[in-house]
């Protein structure tokens, strides 16, 4: 008997007839001898729905009180999911994050798991009934309502099975498992069997939309396998587990794309100690994660310009904040260009094998393709390029390391 938690998407959800499927992949798993979690999303559409009915109220809504309105949208589909797994003879009951005893920190939109007290679903699955959680939510000290960001139900799922030690971890969605690229961009993107939690948190970190990348942290950090599988068919999905010999062989794995990317310039600062921590700490304290950084220094004016990205959503605030510190700091001025995106390459086998950002570099060039920015890590290489090049690089670089073919 196999301990399973099943996290449902939006679109796998979406509707009366997609719950009452659901509830029947469920039941049809637990009459198979095992013992099942259900956690599921808000159906499709209902998180940007509330989003702008906010919007409708006012422009700046509290953060506090956009995560009592948004946590409503899966509590929605949790009772719904365990009414419909009723209909079927089964024991089932919805849960909030509130009763699952999820615990976070107080950072509202973006809170953090600091625990899981899972007391009330063991209950639940010692009685044989079938928990449905509600995903993207948890509760901070006060007892105030917190969401863990968007893709938040995958870290609810996943924190669940590290919780009670669950065999599998398995996250339904609308595609089959996780690509070398987005098949919407490049029709001949292969299916990966199987995926290292380092190659998929990469993969998430740069865009590719398949799993949020706290769920992988935390699949790896307490070695939770998951898979990646669509909800719509029976096709096996994609094993995300630890790094073995076989991943090590291929020296790219998979191309990822994000075209959620701004870039801030901050011109002619002083190149003295402590310039960039005012800046950064500014940004820090205001809960924005910054990707890149660029710093250009001139020898003749001893000042430097400061180059770094941030996603679009945040953007305008991460400007704000630049525009000020930078008037403190006597710099020239602040610049913001928001038509861009970031290309990654992500492989294991990179670490062992000489030339490959030569080959990227390379490819990017011969299709006329301009880099501004690099990063890199043991196993990926990112450029920042513009927008308008993303769909030519993809394709060039699937092709340049052969990805239709591993």
């Amino acid at each position: 008997m196999a301990l399973l938690v099943q996290k449902y998407g939006g679109t796998s959800v979406a509707n009366a007839n997609r719950i009452k499927e659901v509830a029947e992949r469920v039941v049809s798993t637990v009459k198979q001898g095992n013992k099942v979690i259900v956690v599921v999303s808000a159906m499709a559409g209902e998180t940007d729905k509330l989003t702008k009915l906010s919007s409708k109220i006012t422009d700046t809504p509290d953060e506090r009180e956009m995560d009592l309105l948004l946590s409503s949208g899966e509590r929605i589909t949790s009772a719904l999911t365990a009414m419909a797994i009723q209909r079927l003879g089964f024991k089932a009951m919805s849960f909030t994050g509130r009763q699952v005893g999820i615990i976070t920190d107080s950072t509202h939109t973006k809170a953090m798991i600091e625990r899981v007290d899972a007391d009330r679903l063991v209950r639940a699955i010692q009685e044989d009934k079938i928990p449905v959680v509600a995903g993207f939510q948890g509760i901070n000290e006060f007892s105030d309502v917190t969401t863990l960001g968007r893709g938040g139900s995958d870290i609810t799922a996943v924190a669940i099975a590290a919780a009670l030690k669950a065999d599998l971890c398995e996250i339904y969605t609308d595609v089959e498992g996780v690509y070398t690229t987005d098949p919407k961009i490049f029709k001949k993107a292969k299916k990966m069997e199987k995926i290292s939690y380092d190659e998929m948190l990469e993969m998430a970190s740069l865009g590719a939309k398949v799993l949020h990348g706290r769920s992988v942290e935390f699949a790896k950090k307490y070695n939770v396998p998951l898979v990646v599988r669509s909800s719509f068919n029976k096709t096996p999905g994609t094993l995300v587990i630890k790094e073995d010999k076989d991943m090590e062989k291929i020296v790219v794995s998979g191309v990822a794309a994000d075209k959620n990317q701004a870039r801030i310039t901050i011109m002619g600062v002083a190149d003295t100690p402590g310039i960039a921590a005012n800046l950064f700490n500014a940004i820090a304290d205001e809960n924005i994660i910054i990707d890149m950084i660029v710093q250009n220094i001139s020898s003749d004016t001893k000042a430097t310009d400061i180059s770094f990205t941030v996603s679009r959503a945040d953007c305008k605030k991460a400007f704000e904040i630049t525009r000020k510190v930078s008037d403190k700091l006597g710099a020239k001025g602040v610049n913001m260009n928001r038509d861009l995106a970031k290309i990654s390459i992500v492989g294991v086998g990179m670490v062992s094998h000489f030339g490959v950002a030569a080959s990227m570099f390379d490819t990017l060039a011969k299709h006329g393709v301009n880099i501004m920015m690099i990063s890199t890590s043991e196993i990926k290489i990112s450029c920042v390029i513009d927008v308008k090049h993303t769909e030519t690089a993809v394709r060039a670089l699937h092709k340049a390391f052969n990805l239709e073919n591993i």
